[in-house]
């Protein structure tokens, strides 16, 4: 990969001074850092890794890199500044560093040294990033795909059965909809799947999960009991009430709660709940259900 660099100084608050020597250490082992930078996968880790990485080498107080809709910070602003124009994959980078002092022309060359090793590993990084949000993600809404859904209920149980507690999972799905595709199309469809979505994440808690695993089947994973997972219910009611752009066109949504209880497999929970779905469509739709044993 080629890298352009362009470097663009502030005049009123950054100058080279005179070559003095340094407090901080003059050789570079070049293969130990590109080492360490592509040791993590995650972007902000590598990022953090430069960032203490070139404050071992220079006087930093900081540095902040954008590329893309991505935006990394490490340690602090102030000081004297230098912003910094770079090109990865023909995609400009501004990288901005926040210096305790002025840099000596040998220090000057150092941060062009460094800051080139990192662009490749964050990268990277960043790819794999996307990539693995493509795996796990619903191209359409950004909820979890059906994949996710299951890695993640079977965490779930593990940690269950391993701290003796419980969750909820939820089931829905959206009323009329087959009629409103057939009717108006399915790039309304397609709206209506994505407000829905969008309400969902604007009603679940930071502790919930919500996924589409297919069609207009959604899952959401509760962390609490059942009546946790009515109240969930309750809200998503109330809110789909206030879409419009889905209310407009008689969309309703059915939801089936189940409680996770011991020697519950991810599909025998599945089964509880969508059971207590059709139980809410048979009890006029609009509403909600909670799984009730048998011999209950």
């Amino acid at each position: 990969m080629e890298f352009g660099l362009a470097t663009e100084l502030f005049p009123n608050e950054y100058r080279i001074e005179a070559d003095l020597e340094s407090a901080y250490p003059v050789d570079l082992n070049l293969v130990t850092i590109i080492q360490q930078l592509h040791q993590h996968l995650d972007p902000r880790t590598v990022f953090a890794c430069f960032g203490k990485i070139m404050g071992q080498y220079l006087p930093l107080h900081g540095v902040q890199l954008s590329y893309k809709q991505y935006h990394f910070q490490w340690g602090r602003q102030g000081g004297y500044s230098i912003e910094q124009h770079l090109t990865l994959a023909d995609t400009m980078v501004t990288v901005n560093y926040n210096l305790k002092a002025p840099l000596v022309p040998s220090q000057a060359q150092r941060l062009n040294q460094l800051q080139e090793l990192v662009l490749q590993p964050l990268f990277n990084a960043i790819q794999f990033q996307e990539i693995s949000k493509q795996a796990m993600f619903d191209a359409l809404t950004q909820l979890g795909n059906r994949h996710y859904y299951l890695e993640q209920i079977k965490k779930e149980i593990a940690r269950a059965e391993r701290n003796h507690s419980t969750f909820s999972l939820v089931t829905l799905d959206l009323d009329n909809f087959k009629q409103l595709n057939d009717r108006f199309g399915h790039q309304l469809g397609d709206e209506a799947l994505v407000s829905f979505a969008k309400l969902l994440n604007q009603v679940v808690r930071d502790t919930d999960q919500a996924f589409r695993i297919g069609g207009d089947e959604f899952t959401i994973l509760v962390q609490g009991d059942a009546q946790a997972a009515a109240i969930l219910c309750e809200r998503i009611l109330s809110a789909l009430e206030q879409l419009a752009n889905i209310e407009s066109y008689q969309v309703r949504t059915s939801l089936g709660i189940a409680q996770w209880a011991n020697n519950d497999s991810e599909q025998s929970l599945y089964q509880k709940s969508d059971s207590a779905l059709y139980q809410a469509k048979a009890m006029g739709r609009q509403c909600y259900s909670i799984y009730q044993p048998k011999d209950c």
